[in-house]
């Protein structure tokens, strides 16, 4: 009698485990739960995607930084226009490549026209 006792209770509790596993397997398989999971992960992913964006950020600006050393170009008073950032060319460049420019710059007065069916 106590063997059979035995056996009935301990397959009412693997019974009643099974279920228990087979329903909590179930809700995470419902819309709003697939719903929210998708959301969370997408939101981590946003938030990784955000961290590498400022990692390469921080890698220009610090390569920009590099480079404008080395080009020597460097913010000073002379030049209180120019922020961290520095995207101009120096005085003196500058100027020299504003004299040296020879292009026609009117509209409608360039002395060969393109004929778009020559390069076929």
């Amino acid at each position: 009698m106590f063997r059979r006792a035995f056996w009935f209770t301990a397959g009412a509790a693997t019974g009643v485990w099974a279920t228990t596993k087979v329903n909590r397997q179930l809700k995470k398989l419902t819309p709003e739960s697939l719903a929210a999971r998708a959301a969370d992960k997408a939101l981590e992913a946003g938030h990784r995607l955000k961290d590498f964006a400022l990692d390469v950020k921080a890698g220009m600006t610090q390569r920009e930084d590099e480079l404008n050393d080395a080009l020597g170009l460097t913010q000073d008073a002379d030049h209180p226009a120019l922020t961290g950032n520095v995207t101009a060319l120096p005085g003196q460049r500058r100027l020299r490549a504003i004299d040296n420019d020879k292009t026609n710059h009117r509209p409608g007065r360039s002395t060969a026209r393109y004929n778009r069916n020559e390069d076929h």
